[in-house]
């Protein structure tokens, strides 16, 4: 009986070391995957205007309680 408690012990030791390594390594990758600075939605520019011919439905668009709202842009000839 010794020998498969110290098979076991080994096998649930190899198993913890393995989950503790792959875990600091996607720490490790997800930091050194991430841009340096502030994210790009706080720098973001309002979108330039249309086209000329062009018309949008998004000024009389009332916004849900979510913050969404449908626009359409359609081509006017």
């Amino acid at each position: 009986m010794t020998g498969r408690r110290r098979l076991w012990r080994w096998v649930v030791t190899v198993w913890v070391i393995a989950v503790v390594v792959a875990g600091a390594l996607t720490l490790w990758l997800q930091d050194s995957a991430q841009p340096p600075g502030p994210n790009r939605w706080g720098n973001a520019e309002p979108s330039p205007s249309l086209p000329e011919g062009r018309e949008s439905a998004c000024a009389s668009v009332t916004p849900d309680e979510n913050g969404r709202a449908a626009c359409l842009v359609v081509t006017t000839r």
